[in-house]
């Protein structure tokens, strides 16, 4: 009589037994890990004076003060359109000057291309460009060009630069290295090898940050001018000094319009490019 086989456990069963052999669910540093964590949110929240109950003890006040900005005024809908197309403006700018100076950053910045030294020192350059909020920057700018949308040109520029630097980096550290090693094979140059085996593979994911950070900079156009650097900021700033809430909703209202129109042209290009 033939020996009966062993039943064999289904192949899912298998693998979660190999996982749990492997990689216990709970360690002593997953704990360890798990108590830092929660007594780290405990801190921050103490820190930054969590308070739900106040938050819904003065929701009715909230609720009163937002009620103010309703029904919306459009009656000076066509110099709104005219600030918010000078935001859209500085935000194009400070987007394309941005992109075009992150990209050399990018690439003294990217381990599998600089010496370590060399992107040690250009990683901090760029910590400090993104650090330093663009009102700060737009401040500062506002003293060398004077008020206007320039000023802020300037402070998104600063900023972006060292966002879109870190983005672009990243994404020469994750190319394929199988293109660069076979230019790198023909004897190219070290700067050959970046124009035709690390940009050609990484243009897309650029185009894509550069458009995602487009529709951020338009947003942080519009707070600029608070501080004087152009754009709809400064008539949102008047709107809310003169307590004329319901112009204000309706710049707000057009704000967001356009962000959205930007979001969705943004969105089809990114699909088509990634």
């Amino acid at each position: 009589m033939p020996p009966v086989p062993n039943p064999q456990p289904p192949a899912s069963a298998q693998v979660l037994t190999t996982l749990t052999q492997e990689k216990p669910l709970i360690t002593p540093w997953r704990i360890l890990w798990l108590i830092v964590s929660v007594v780290v949110l405990i801190y921050a929240g103490q820190k930054s004076d969590l308070s739900f109950g106040e938050l819904f003890a003065g929701g009715e006040n909230m609720a009163e003060y937002v009620s103010g900005y309703f029904p919306p005024d459009f009656t000076d809908w066509r110099s709104y359109r005219s600030d918010i197309l000078e935001t859209v403006g500085m935000g194009v700018w400070g987007t394309l000057m941005a992109a075009i100076v992150a990209v050399p950053l990018s690439i003294v910045a990217a381990e599998n291309v600089a010496p370590y030294w060399l992107v040690f020192l250009v990683r901090r350059f760029m910590d400090a460009m993104r650090a330093i909020n663009e009102i700060v920057f737009a401040l500062i700018f506002i003293v060398a060009v004077g008020l206007g949308p320039f000023a802020g040109v300037l402070a998104i520029f600063v900023h972006t630069a060292g966002t879109l630097g870190k983005l672009f980096s990243e994404a020469i550290e994750a190319i394929e290295p199988g293109p660069v090693e076979g230019i790198r094979a023909t004897g190219a140059s070290k700067l050959q090898e970046v124009i035709f085996g690390v940009i050609p593979q990484v243009i897309p994911l650029w185009t894509s940050f550069t458009l995602y950070r487009f529709e951020a900079n338009v947003r942080s156009a519009s707070v600029l001018g608070i501080v004087g650097a152009g754009g709809i900021g400064v008539t949102l700033y008047q709107g809310f000094r003169a307590f004329k809430y319901s112009k204000v909703c309706a710049m707000l209202i057009m704000l967001v319009a356009t962000v959205a129109i930007i979001d969705m042209i943004s969105s089809k290009i990114r699909q088509r490019l990634v």
